[in-house]
């Protein structure tokens, strides 16, 4: 019995997840939107035929012995969701080096990924102009 009692908060980290989000708020005025409608733009020319505004910055870390490029993504999605974004422009994920991988493992300290996105409002097209 106490064996399996490490064991829950391994688990419970592992169910909550490794990264970590932060935002700037740029246009804080709308409902929350569930993560799995926030689109992901991968370049910003995605966004020029649609009615959009930024709403926030999005910061995320994590470690790389826990998260992927597809956990950070996902964080930010919700993230951007919770501040009533309906997309995010793809965001830039550093890797830590191969050194600092090594490094971390060497010493115990881990290494971590980074990454930034901008969470949008999109209305829907454009209208052409009259």
């Amino acid at each position: 019995m106490t064996r399996s009692l490490w064991l829950v908060p391994i688990i419970l980290l592992l169910l909550v997840g490794c990264v970590s989000t932060q935002s700037s708020l740029l246009d804080p005025k709308y409902e929350p939107v569930e993560p799995e409608h926030v689109r992901v733009f991968t370049t910003e020319s995605e966004l020029e035929d649609l009615d959009y505004v930024r709403i926030a910055c999005i910061e995320a870390t994590g470690s790389t012995g826990w998260t992927s490029q597809t956990g950070m993504i996902e964080a930010m999605r919700k993230k951007a969701g919770q501040l009533g974004g309906n997309g995010v422009l793809l965001p830039q994920i550093m890797e830590p080096s191969a050194g600092a991988k090594i490094a971390g493992a060497i010493f115990g300290t881990g290494s971590e990924r980074k990454g930034n996105a901008i969470a949008v409002r999109v209305f829907g097209k454009k209208q052409p102009k009259q």
